[in-house]
């Protein structure tokens, strides 16, 4: 399985779940970039969570 990765407006590259901050808001968590809290897709967030740096 290839690695999913994206890059935030800020220009961080995001492709851990290190790189996220999630917040629970509703009946779906919301994901964030850590370093400028810009939402990012949910697709990609879900994606992302499950991704550890080996």
């Amino acid at each position: 399985m290839a690695s999913t990765t994206h890059r935030c407006v800020c220009g961080a590259e995001l492709r851990f779940r290190q790189d996220l901050k999630k917040e629970d808001s509703g009946v779906y968590p919301t994901w964030k970039c850590k370093d400028c809290l810009m939402p990012v897709p949910g697709k990609i967030g879900e994606r992302l969570k499950h991704q550890h740096p080996s």
